[in-house]
């Protein structure tokens, strides 16, 4: 298994963000994890990135553990965060150089030529960070995820704010890196998940209600619509069906 998570709670105060969750995602799925905003995920995530730690509960990515190996499951994951924290005042080059060498990559030109072909940045590659586009600046974010080449790929909300033909691109580049890495993507969007993910995992309130694939929760959209006798019936009225209470 890529990512293991054992009965991970986490608690602020009297508050659990996090209720005993525990799901495992196998190599080379793209798995969907799907919530409310406030409902868990981004908390999770940097749970499994090593940034925060659990009150309860082990995790383990690639066969490391969070709790004694975590410099090790850091080497092993490219994480994408929602706020996408990078320098606006670097070039998009100067950046992934940068970030390339905190990994110690040994070839840097070579694999920074690689990830700008694979996000497709070559004719922004020479521009400051800040003056790209929101697209744009998301395949900086997820070009220095991908820089060390890593076997799991965490991804907080990586569409937030994309206009339809930026949307269309970027989920089309994240189907290309599930097809050679584990990826792990928060949304609170159903459509999301159809269009990129062969799995979806539902939190609400900090527990996991829901753990299926595309297909059966497919079926259950349909057994859904059948009961309210409602072919219109949209994903997001499944989704608050779903996570309901």
């Amino acid at each position: 298994m890529s990512i293991v998570i054992s009965n991970v709670s986490k608690v602020y105060g009297t508050q659990y963000a996090l209720n005993n969750v525990s799901f495992e995602v196998k190599k080379g799925e793209i798995v969907g994890f799907l919530g409310p905003n406030g409902a868990g995920k981004s908390t999770l995530m940097k749970i499994i990135t090593c940034f925060i730690p659990p009150t309860e509960g082990d995790v383990s990515v690639c066969g490391f553990d969070i709790w004694n190996d975590s410099i090790e499951v850091r080497k092993r994951i490219g994480y994408l965060s929602e706020s996408n924290p990078l320098y606006y005042d670097m070039y998009v080059r100067e950046f992934l150089e940068f970030i390339a060498d905190i990994y110690h990559i040994k070839d840097t030109k070579q694999r920074i030529e690689e990830v700008i072909e694979m996000t497709r940045l070559e004719i922004e590659q020479h521009k400051k960070i800040g003056a790209l586009s929101r697209g744009y600046k998301q395949r900086v974010g997820l070009a220095q995820a991908l820089i060390h080449d890593p076997e799991v790929l965490i991804l907080d909300e990586p569409t937030t704010g994309l206009d339809p033909n930026q949307l269309v691109e970027f989920r089309e580049l994240i189907r290309q890196c599930g097809k050679s890495k584990t990826v792990l993507l928060s949304t609170h969007i159903m459509q999301e998940v159809e269009a990129m993910c062969n799995r979806v995992i539902i939190i609400n309130k900090g527990n996991v209600v829901a753990d299926n694939s595309m297909q059966e929760l497919k079926e259950k959209v349909t057994s859904f619509k059948k009961t309210k006798q409602d072919h219109e019936l949209s994903m997001e009225d499944v989704f608050h069906y779903l996570t309901k209470g």
